[in-house]
């Protein structure tokens, strides 16, 4: 896969994306939306066997937000965010497989966004997190205002939105915004073990898990106990589901809990 504005990498059963416009701190353009949205359609429809996928930035910066350079319809108007931003923040939401958002340096505005599609979040020691909307009158875009606050809450969201406030990676950590801040120079290593877990997870399970949290945004505590009723018997059936359980069943029996689902509380 060759892009203009983005780089792709294999590494096992994980892809790598990497927002390629270091000199703007990676702002989304019409040709970087594109190409990521492509990246994207591509590692879901034509490899499934890469079952995670990292999204990080080149150079200094994870993305910006929306370069403001680009004409005023990419970045305000409905078809720019309609056909520009929304479909990524769709599929990474939607994809059927883990997504690692690598926070390396700032991610601001729509790069926010970006950011919170992800299933988790490992930032850089150096990531900056800011919203930048309402600084310049404007309303959060991307599926920030579906996203943020169910990270973080509401009433956070709102001050942390409205305020322009920048927060640095220990306090993204503080607020549930991130899942763990690591070494800047460490940051991708961390994100390829984390990713590699997530994709040697056996069978349907992680689609199906992304599938019920986002269903539990919309639906009753009925309707998803149906949804986990109606789902498990398809994710027991998965051929590649068996041999897991056997492994974990025989490591159990033979007194190993190295793999086993529920390691003892003290660590022993």
């Amino acid at each position: 896969m060759s892009y203009e504005n983005v780089e792709v990498e294999r590494v096992e059963h994980v892809g790598v994306i990497r927002l390629n416009r270091p000199k703007v701190l990676n702002a989304l353009s019409p040709g970087l939306c594109l190409d990521l949205n492509d990246a994207l359609d591509e590692l879901e429809a034509g490899f499934p066997d890469i079952r995670a996928i990292i999204v990080t930035g080149n150079g200094r910066g994870f993305c910006a937000g929306a370069d403001l350079k680009s004409p005023p319809g990419h970045t305000q108007g409905p078809t720019g965010l309609q056909h520009g931003y929304n479909p990524h923040v769709l599929s990474l939401v939607s994809l059927g497989k883990a997504v690692v958002c690598a926070v390396n340096g700032a991610a601001a505005g729509s790069g926010l966004a970006l950011a919170c599609a992800g299933d988790i979040r490992i930032a850089a020691d150096n990531a900056v997190f800011a919203s930048g909307f309402a600084r310049i009158g404007l309303i959060p875009d991307a599926g920030t205002s579906f996203l943020l606050p169910r990270l973080i809450g509401y009433s956070r969201a709102f001050d942390f939105l409205c305020s322009g406030e920048k927060i640095d990676a220990q306090r993204a950590l503080e607020w549930g915004l991130v899942n763990d801040v690591v070494p800047a120079d460490k940051l991708l290593s961390c994100a390829l073990e984390r990713a590699h877990r997530f994709a040697d997870v056996p069978g349907a399970a992680i689609e199906m898990t992304k599938h019920l949290l986002t269903r539990a945004h919309s639906g009753t505590l009925p309707e998803l106990l149906d949804e986990e009723a109606r789902w498990q018997p398809v994710v027991i059936d998965h051929p590649s589901r068996a041999a897991a359980r056997a492994k974990v069943v025989a490591q159990l029996s033979a007194g190993s809990s190295a793999d086993a689902p529920c390691p003892p509380a003290n660590g022993s």
